[in-house]
């Protein structure tokens, strides 16, 4: 079964409704940025790759209007009330979700801007925790939020950067430029193709009603700050610098064999995974501007074994969750999506099956697991932007 997807008229609602509850007034200001999934390109965004993401139609909607006062006042869902201080540098708190917010604001200070005192509501579609990048589409929200109080525009990279910045520094996830870009730069009916070493977007269309994009969050928690993903992206780093190659943009799977010794087994591995995304997805491009999904399926599923094998991410959740997808009529493909260690699956299927297709990942995931999965279609979506302004 597919969950719908609230419409954004719903979430501003929702996020106004919010807003007279707590601080007695709606929004005056109203931004939305959205989570994304990537269709293939897992864990190259670090290492100069290319990615092809794109932002879905599960957004973060946050409400604001200004109090008159250096204090920033947020709430968010049932978390606690945070209260920035506006007119001191910002540093890392205890109240972990606003760590997000105090990092953007951060990145707005640096730029030169001094952030109005304002109370703010935020509500989210996009599922926490999912792979989905909720925190890249909060960052990018409340960066086009700020944009709104300011009466200013950055360049969609220029902020995308900042994001990413924050997630960084306040964060403590040295995530690339995937997960910010998608929710700035994404456009509706089109995939993001993310060259991340030159940081140049470029829509690929996705325009055929004939195929949908079935998301399945496995509803496994994992959190990429324990250390998992800085161990990964060293191996990457490790694995260049042995190769004594610039960028991995000019490595070849034969240069990864021919160091396999001197490796060792993690690191050639993690490399293995590197050359072979790089060249999945640059092929799976070739298939969506050409509209021949021929070898789509293939490539999507020895994605998923490499990052399983190779870069070791996956979880008996994901494997199962793309196994059950693999076998069904009208799926292209399947594949684990995100950073790993938990999180959601893509699946590229006929639209005429969607439906069906759905409610099997849902009752068999659930039977074997006992986990109740979220599961749902998405089309390409409208990136960062503001909503209404008064």
């Amino acid at each position: 079964m597919l969950q719908e997807n609230d419409s954004l008229s719903t979430l501003t609602a929702a996020a106004n409704a919010d807003m007279l509850h707590h601080y007695g007034a709606a929004g005056t200001v109203i931004a939305a940025a959205p989570g994304r999934v990537n269709l293939i390109g897992e864990h190259i965004d670090y290492c100069d790759g290319f990615v092809l993401p794109l932002a879905i139609e599960r957004y973060i909607v946050v409400s604001a209007k200004l109090n008159n006062s250096t204090e920033a006042r947020l709430r968010s869902g049932d978390q606690p009330e945070a209260v920035i201080d506006l007119s001191s540098p910002q540093s890392i708190s205890d109240l972990k979700w606003s760590n997000y917010i105090r990092g953007v604001i951060k990145g707005f200070n640096d730029l030169g801007h001094e952030i109005p005192g304002f109370d703010a509501c935020i509500v989210s579609s996009v599922p926490s925790g999912g792979g989905l990048s909720s925190s890249a589409a909060l960052e990018c929200a409340m960066a086009t939020l700020f944009e709104g109080l300011l009466g200013i525009e950055l360049g969609i990279r220029e902020k995308a950067l900042l994001a990413q910045k924050a997630e960084h520094d306040f964060a403590g996830v040295p995530c690339g430029i995937m997960d910010q870009f998608a929710s700035a730069f994404g456009e509706q009916d089109q995939l993001v193709l993310i060259d991340c070493r030159s940081s140049e977007p470029e829509m690929v269309p996705f325009s055929n009603p004939d195929l949908s994009i079935i998301v399945a969050n496995t509803c496994v928690s994992h959190d990429l700050s324990d250390g998992g993903y800085a161990e990964r992206r060293k191996a990457t780093e490790d694995g260049i610098a042995i190769i004594g190659k610039e960028s991995w943009r000019d490595a070849t799977l034969e240069d990864v064999l021919t160091k396999e010794a001197e490796m060792g087994d993690r690191v050639f591995r993690r490399s293995r995974h590197v050359v072979g995304e790089i060249q999945r997805t640059k092929d799976a491009v070739t298939a969506f501007k050409t509209g021949d999904f021929s070898n789509i399926g293939q490539l999507m599923a020895d994605s998923h074994a490499s990052l399983r094998d190779d870069f070791e991410v996956s979880c008996e959740e994901l494997d199962l969750m793309v196994e059950i997808a693999s076998g069904l009529e009208g799926v292209l493909g399947a594949r684990m999506t995100g950073g790993g260690f938990g999180g959601s699956t893509v699946t590229l299927c006929e639209t005429k099956h969607a439906e069906e297709v759905g409610k099997i990942l849902h009752d068999r995931y659930e039977a074997k697991t006992g986990i109740t999965p979220v599961i749902f279609a998405t089309r390409p979506a409208k990136g960062a932007h503001v909503i209404s302004q008064s």
